[in-house]
């Protein structure tokens, strides 16, 4: 992974590479663009070029044209750049091909090449803060080297202390390594079991309380919305992946007790291996009664996110779960301009009122448009909020009505 110290010291340079796959415009490449920026500032990278080639599908042996490469490499030698991202995952034989093409001098490697997958995984463990989000981490960016031994001796340096050698020493080293990292793989995986044993024993000792969990891409104010309803501080701020463990905290509206829980923000092309590690983490949202879908309708392509959202929930197996999809950041939408030279004095996009109709009646009426920041309409949120948790306690518990 990257220097956590380092970053903290010096802001390192970057350039961003995409492919523009088959009906796809460079306007979304783009925007997934945005997001890799967005997610390398995360981590305390400045992105200062993006790249871009127009493919069916990566190419096997180097994901883009070596062409292309070259024309990077040129690039990145005169700007003296420390880090090339690519924005979808690579092959350990891609990863090792362009290693070789921007670092021809093994044992001098100037340029640190990145995958989507490695840039999320290394924020995760900036930002991972107990005992448990930093094993699953540990274990998540573990599974992801383990193929990828072989060049990545300048990672593998950090786990072994500095005790390896730059530019590996031949098969004999890469097969202790591989051994090494699947003992660290048993460890960390057993560690999780006994921890998700004890987790699963506070789930229980919390009683029969109804389970309310908000879910939602990252950075749409879930920690936010949880300070405003639960009346406690909750860590939030304007980074991707600011809430890694999970928050509960038992919330009142009127007499009605429930808990509410603050989960992990899904992401595009979430790694398979963080899925996979963070299960008990994910457990509080597949045995919750209620979700709270969080959207940040002020985002360009807030409805790509909630379908993001909604594929990753029935993923892992919460698809059906009964949901309150909550439309945050209202203050912020930019409703559209119309354009003085369009004869129909039509806006070009839907107005905030519109759009209010559209997904009320998409969605049943189960929606509500609020500003958490600014606390509009949380009178309203929170009794759409305590009828939903009431219609779930009156059948859970129908003799008991002195709450209602």
């Amino acid at each position: 992974m990257i220097e956590k110290r380092k970053l903290a010291v010096n802001e390192l340079k970057a350039v961003l590479i995409g492919i523009i796959y088959q009906h796809q415009t460079e306007e979304k490449l783009d925007e997934y663009l945005d997001e890799l920026a967005f997610l390398a500032e995360t981590a305390g990278i400045k992105s200062v070029k993006r790249y871009s080639q127009r493919l069916d599908k990566p190419l096997p042996g180097t994901f883009i044209g070596t062409g292309k490469i070259s024309e990077i490499q040129q690039y990145v030698e005169a700007n003296e750049i420390e880090l090339v991202i690519f924005d979808d995952e690579l092959s350990p034989s891609q990863l090792r091909n362009i290693d070789r093409l921007f670092n021809p001098d093994e044992h001098d490697k100037k340029v640190l090449i990145l995958d989507r997958t490695n840039l999320i995984l290394d924020i995760f463990a900036q930002r991972a803060r107990t005992a448990h989000a930093k094993t699953q981490v540990d274990l998540a960016y573990l599974q992801y080297m383990l193929p990828r031994l072989k060049g990545m001796w300048t990672h593998l340096e950090r786990q072994r202390g500095g005790t390896g050698t730059r530019g590996g020493s031949g098969e004999k080293e890469i097969e202790t390594d591989a051994r090494i990292v699947r003992e660290k793989i048993s460890l960390l995986k057993e560690k999780l079991r006994e921890i998700d044993k004890q987790m699963v024993t506070q789930r229980k000792n919390r009683g029969e309380l109804v389970r309310v969990a908000l879910v939602g891409y990252t950075n749409v104010g879930k920690s936010t919305i949880m300070t405003l309803i639960s009346k406690s501080e909750v860590f939030a701020e304007n980074k991707l992946f600011a809430t890694l463990d999970t928050t509960v905290r038992k919330v009142v509206i009127k007499n009605l007790p429930f808990l509410l829980s603050d989960t992990v923000g899904f992401i595009r092309k979430l790694p398979t291996q963080l899925v996979e590690s963070f299960k008990s983490t994910l457990d509080e949202v597949r045995e919750s009664d209620l979700l709270l879908h969080v959207i940040d309708i002020s985002h360009p392509q807030f409805e790509e996110q909630y379908n993001i959202v909604n594929n990753t929930l029935a993923e892992i197996g919460a698809g059906d779960k009964p949901t309150i999809t909550v439309f945050n950041k209202i203050d912020n939408y930019k409703n559209p301009e119309i354009d003085a030279f369009d004869l129909t004095g039509k806006p070009q996009g839907l107005m905030l009122e519109d759009l209010k109709k559209s997904w009320m009646s998409k969605l049943h009426n189960d929606c509500i448009f609020i500003s958490a920041s600014r606390k509009i309409n949380v009178a309203e949120f929170k009794e759409t909020l305590y009828e939903k948790v009431a219609a779930i306690h009156r059948e859970r518990y129908p003799y008991n009505h002195f709450l209602y």
